[in-house]
């Protein structure tokens, strides 16, 4: 297993959780776990040009203000997370931001959630899929002006809670 990286109570192959020592994949048990207020803050940069930049601050694309829509589709993502991927927990979200900071000379909007729950297991998967889902959205809205447009450096950048306490991306 990389350095820095730890497996949370597991038998499988390089101590994953979700592999068995057979090497079949299950949904860890995680009812013995107790219930902690969780964390997790991910983000990811949309890339796109100068010119949609302008379109999306000034609100004047075609099919309307992508920076809400987007919004609104990351918010309803993450609380669909454990429909999206198969191996993750229905846990009950009690809280999820999402900010879009644009970023002219870059040439993109950095994407940021944190989402917030008190269960048995972290929350990075509904972040990290408000992210994602933030920018595909923004792709949808713009992919007629710019086809080219992008998703990169999607990443938990910090979580915290339960028995692992903090992680920080170095």
């Amino acid at each position: 297993m990389p350095e820095g990286l730890r497996a949370s109570g597991s038998s499988g192959p390089e101590g994953l959780s979700h592999i068995d020592e057979h090497g079949s994949a299950h949904m860890v048990d995680v009812s013995a776990k107790q219930a902690t207020a969780r964390e997790a803050v991910a983000a990811g940069r949309f890339v796109t040009t100068p010119e949609v930049l302008k379109l999306l601050s000034d609100g004047t694309l075609p099919k309307g203000d992508a920076i809400a829509t987007a919004r609104l589709a990351a918010i309803m993502a993450a609380k669909r997370t454990s429909e999206l991927i198969p191996l993750c927990h229905q846990i009950p979200l009690t809280g999820i931001e999402v900010d879009f900071a644009i970023d002219a000379t870059a040439g993109s909007i950095q994407i940021t959630a944190v989402a917030r729950t008190k269960d048995r297991t972290g929350v990075e998967m509904e972040a990290l899929t408000a992210v994602t889902v933030a920018g595909l959205t923004l792709h949808d809205m713009v992919k007629a002006v710019d086809p080219a447009s992008r998703i990169d450096d999607v990443r938990v950048l910090r979580k915290e809670g339960g028995k692992t306490g903090t992680w920080t991306r170095p």
